[in-house]
């Protein structure tokens, strides 16, 4: 029972973390632009870099603002399965995301911890929204 009951804070923590190192990567995302970029580059090349990183980072915002309605009105807070998916899946990306930055990986490797670490997450997000909302029935 005291596993079960320490996924809350966990579950709060890990997406918390993720969130201030996306907002970390907004911040400082000039530096992962010129990691995704040849030695010799354009200044096109460089704004579409740019774009395609602040859109990335603006969708999983918009996927974090879903995991946190769901949380924070309590429709998941106490769901084990969702708890549990979304700590480990907030956690990795909180690594991969450090690493993300530290390292300056390529940007096409933001795109794979975002599907992973953010879509998937979410998008149970929506399933339980769906399973408590429409249909009247208790989440897993």
């Amino acid at each position: 029972m005291l596993a079960i009951s320490s996924l809350v804070p966990s579950r709060f923590l890990t997406l918390t973390a993720h969130l201030v190192i996306v907002i970390t990567i907004f911040w400082s995302r000039e530096n992962n632009v010129l990691a995704c970029l040849p030695v010799t580059y354009t200044q096109q090349e460089f704004s579409s870099r740019d774009t395609e990183l602040i859109v990335a980072l603006s969708v999983t915002l918009g996927m974090f603002a879903i995991e946190f309605a769901g949380f924070l009105s309590g429709l998941s807070m106490f769901n084990n399965t969702q708890s549990l998916l979304s700590v480990a899946v907030h956690c990795a990306a909180s690594v991969s995301l450090s690493l993300f930055v530290s390292q300056k990986w390529e940007c096409t490797s933001y795109w794979y911890i975002f599907g992973f670490c953010s879509v998937l997450p979410a998008l149970t997000e929506i399933i339980v929204f769906i399973a408590v909302l429409g249909f009247k029935r208790k989440p897993l």
